[in-house]
């Protein structure tokens, strides 16, 4: 017999597909072919983010309290993986017909500041730019009161983009253009190995061994290895530089939202100087937004992932802490996100497989915001 659980997880996937589909066709209407496969990568992407619960912000966290770094290597093998694909698109898609770019961006005091505001955020809200996404599509509460914040901190900070970009920075450097694509792919491989090398000795320091990776259970149903979430994330990416030309984001989106919004409630963003350079943005229709089809993408993917796990089961009680410290968790990453070019996506993965130096550099101040958001969520008693 088919159980209650059973019909309403039914009902949720059936509601997720349904939307996904609607969002896709709407994409297609506003911006043809691509816009709409734009919207289904993003669907792959959340059923990939919430079936191998391929988050940034516990894997920092748990190098740290728990001197386990399985995560961070998944993360690394996810890096090499489109790098090695994105590299030589970027260096000879011209030639071949197809045009790509990265994100490469200058880095100064503003964007480091940016970074360590974000990882400071994330530990508090309790998940990075694309796992506040997945948790809140797969059903978290708190998570859809990060992604509020999220969304306030981002529009706040275009309202003084302009003055933080006055700082010092240095110049931005693409790796790709200073040692070719296999030059790059090598450097970056080494780095990586290295970090990862450095992992497995903490880890073994703190347990005396590795710990046995997770396996992957069922394909439809999750949970899946973190090594295969890095691979379907890294095909996620690659298809992103094939479909869009450019590297995976989430957060600039979360910014246009919040001006949207704002613009409707008569509050004059279009003045602002971010949105006077971005005003066909904030007057077309949100679906033709290629990093919003995508957002909405991994939403409702992370919430069909979801219901086909038979998890999805919103928790509406939650305590003053969760509340108060998920709007402050939203609030700095939004407004760091927008300082420091992007999340752990579009800043930390995007710039390594762009072969931009300011990647690293994100990674390096990033990190340290986290680590001091792990110590205040201790202190704060949240585990």
């Amino acid at each position: 017999m088919t159980t209650n659980v059973e019909k309403s997880s039914g009902l949720v996937a059936g509601i997720a597909a349904g939307l996904l589909a609607l969002v896709a066709f709407g994409a297609y209407g506003e911006a043809g072919p691509r816009q709409a496969v734009a919207v289904l990568i993003g669907g792959v992407a959340g059923l990939s983010l919430y079936h191998a619960s391929f988050g940034f912000t516990a894997a920092w966290r748990r190098i740290v309290t728990e001197r386990r770094g399985g995560g961070l290597r998944a993360q690394f093998v996810l890096i090499l993986l489109t790098s090695a694909v994105s590299f030589p698109l970027i260096a000879w898609g011209n030639q071949l017909g197809w045009p790509t770019g990265g994100f490469v961006f200058p880095f100064g005091v503003a964007a480091a500041l940016g970074a360590f505001m974000f990882g400071v955020g994330m530990q508090l809200g309790g998940g990075c730019g694309s796992g506040t996404l997945f948790t809140a599509g797969g059903g978290s509460t708190r998570m859809m009161i990060t992604l509020a914040a999220f969304v306030l901190g981002s529009v706040a900070a275009t309202a003084h983009l302009h003055l933080w970009g006055q700082l010092p920075k240095l110049p931005p450097m693409s790796l790709i253009r200073e040692f070719g694509p296999h030059g790059a792919f090598l450097l970056t491989a080494l780095v990586l190995g290295c970090l990862a090398f450095l992992m497995i000795r903490i880890e073994r320091g703190a347990h005396g061994e590795i710990a046995a990776p997770a396996r992957t259970v069922s394909v439809i149903r999750g949970p899946w290895s973190p090594m295969m979430g890095a691979i379907m994330l890294a095909l996620v990416g690659i298809a992103t530089f094939v479909v869009v030309g450019r590297p995976w984001g989430i957060t600039s989106a979360f910014a246009l939202w919040g001006a949207k919004i704002f613009h409707a409630a008569g509050i004059p963003v279009d003045t602002w100087h971010y949105w006077t350079w971005q005003r066909g943005a904030l007057e077309n229709s949100v679906l033709r937004d290629t990093t919003s089809v995508m957002d909405f993408g991994i939403i409702l993917g992370a919430m069909l992932a979801a219901a086909m796990a038979g998890k999805f089961a919103p928790v509406w009680r939650l305590s003053r802490r969760d509340v108060l410290t998920a709007i402050a968790g939203g609030l700095l990453m939004g407004y760091g996100a927008r300082l420091a070019y992007g999340c752990n996506i579009g800043a930390y993965l995007g710039g390594l497989v762009s072969g931009s130096l300011h990647g690293w550099l994100w990674l390096l101040f990033g990190f340290l915001g986290s680590l001091a958001g792990t110590r205040l969520r201790l202190r704060l008693g949240m585990g």
